[in-house]
């Protein structure tokens, strides 16, 4: 119970000294001291009296939200004597792989350097400058030669970093339940079962409506849509955090998503946030960085080939170019396992004062990470609205995704998750896709690394991020994936190849497939 009191103790001084730090802080205090103006504000009275003018210009619930979307991404409490790095990641084997894959990342980055004789960064001529900035909202028209530039790495390189991870306490087989695990992620995570998954997700239940499934209400789907939006707007209205989330479980209407995600997410645009975009976009506009390539190269890669996305080549460019130079996002490496990168001045390598993180955003981008943006520009027109929402998705939940953690949300314990499923509770069909070559894991993985971004239709892939969103997990990512393959088990009975496997019936292209047809998302976990 005292430990308990202590964490609540610590979690609360830091948020509140994380807090002061805000642009809010400071419109709290003005409002604090405006109020004192105010005639209802007695000074026999004076603290209750301006608790209560909070409560009624709509200020106390702004504070509410900001502490609850702190408490959205604030880690678990650790033990007062552990040392400071448990906090990013508690195992130490997988603090050590994560390290060694932040390595080899690095140098595909300086082997890349070293081979075109191109620097990391420079400083943009002023020509340079004035052609970028009149071409701001054009960059998709623009074609460099990128032909020499490669990904520094794509997800199936990841894939066989997590395929060997293993914990040296179980080398020798100590654990008699593990090496029953047949799949290729041998570490001994704990993962939840369909029990503890129906639990946590008890708003995915047959008997409760979800947006955008007809046939699994009592009710005429219109009626349930109607009131389901009804209660929608008057969530928005009330502007409570907490109560959008609850909310989005059951999916968001159209027309609300944008505001209900905002509101999730904390997002207000204030004339302050989109003065730090236009800083961010100044910093582009003067500095080419190498990463800028391979951002250009994944877009041109990626979204630009694709059907939903193309048409946003521009938004992609300026959200990403962006993100690479904002230094904000450095903050969320005190929780995630990885470190950003450092870069040295010319001749000073080792020397700490001379290091300074590259990119400053401490993220280089991958093959696909412009994905992560892309379906996002279907809800945002605005880019430093699009902006702020992705990079708070980003440091939320995404950069989980290719971070190796023993954290529930990790791509470690989705990959670990999908494999139990399918073994427990289907595994004729999981033995046969072994026997064959076709690990099913090598099928889903670009799948979760992604978020199914680029696999869903657009509409069936924001359903699924609503639900991201609404249980603050990834969780749900590998449930799906392994739902897809229960759905398509007979005709993948069949297969006698991974390459085949791939093809079957759009296991390779899911676009075609509504979310109703693959697993109707209300009953994913009945599937079994």
């Amino acid at each position: 119970m005292l430990q308990e009191e202590s964490d609540l103790s610590l979690i609360i001084a830091q948020i509140v000294q994380k807090l002061k730090g805000s642009n809010l802080y400071s419109q709290l205090e003005r409002q604090a001291w405006a109020s004192l103006q105010r005639p209802e504000i007695k000074l026999e009275s004076l603290k209750e009296d301006i608790k209560e003018f909070f409560k009624i210009s709509g200020w106390e619930k702004k504070l509410q939200n900001a502490v609850y979307s702190e408490l959205s991404v604030f880690p678990l409490p650790s033990h007062p004597a552990a040392p400071p790095e448990h906090l990013k990641e508690p195992l130490v084997y997988m603090r050590k792989a994560q390290g060694s894959w932040e390595k080899r990342i690095l140098k595909s980055l300086n082997s890349m350097c070293t081979e075109l004789s191109i620097p990391l960064a420079r400083k943009r001529p002023v020509g340079e400058q004035k052609e970028l900035l009149n071409k701001w909202n054009e960059m998709g028209t623009d074609e460099p030669d990128l032909s020499l530039f490669r990904p520094v790495y794509a997800p199936k390189d990841f894939l066989e970093v997590l395929i060997n991870l293993r914990n040296p306490n179980y080398e020798n087989g100590d654990s008699l339940s593990f090496r029953t695990h047949l799949g290729l992620i041998q570490v001994p995570l704990k993962v939840k079962d369909i029990p503890e998954l129906k639990e946590c997700f008890v708003e995915l239940g047959l008997n409760i409506g979800q947006l955008g499934i007809d046939d699994s209400t009592q009710v005429p789907p219109e009626l349930f849509e109607n009131e389901h939006v009804r209660i929608g707007q008057k969530v928005l209205a009330q502007q409570d955090s907490a109560a959008a989330q609850q909310y989005i479980r059951q999916g968001s209407p159209t027309a609300l998503r944008a505001e209900l995600w905002a509101l999730i997410l904390n997002i207000s645009s204030q004339p302050e946030d989109v003065l730090y975009y236009e800083q961010l976009k100044t910093n582009v506009i003067q500095h080419d960085l190498l990463v800028d390539s391979l951002i250009y190269k994944d877009v041109k890669l990626t979204a630009s080939n694709d059907d939903y996305y193309f048409v946003f080549e521009d938004y992609l460019y300026q959200v990403l170019l962006c993100f690479s130079r904002d230094t904000s996002v450095l903050s969320h490496f005190a929780f995630n396992s990885a470190s950003p990168p450092k870069s040295y001045i010319r001749g000073k390598l080792g020397l700490e004062e001379y290091a300074v993180f590259y990119p400053p955003n401490g993220v280089i981008p991958f093959h696909g990470f412009s994905m992560y943006v892309a379906p996002l520009c279907f809800l945002y027109h605005e880019p430093s609205k699009l902006y702020q929402i992705f990079r708070e998705m980003y440091v939320r939940f995404f950069f989980r995704l290719h971070s190796i953690s023993s954290h529930p949300s990790g791509i470690v314990s989705l990959c670990l998750l999908f494999e139990t499923l399918l073994q427990t509770y289907l595994p004729q069909l999981f033995y046969h896709l072994r026997e064959i070559g076709a690990q099913p894991l090598r099928i889903s993985f670009k799948w979760m690394v992604r978020a199914f971004s680029g696999y869903l239709a657009t509409d069936q892939l924001l359903l699924l991020w609503d639900r991201i969103l609404g249980y603050n997990s990834l969780e749900i990512l590998a449930v799906l994936a392994a739902a897809v393959f229960a759905f398509r088990a007979v005709n993948l009975m069949e297969v006698t190849s991974l390459a085949a496997a791939e093809k079957k019936n759009h296991l390779r292209e899911l676009k075609s497939m509504s979310l109703d047809d693959i697993v109707k998302i209300h009953g994913l976990f009945w599937l079994f």
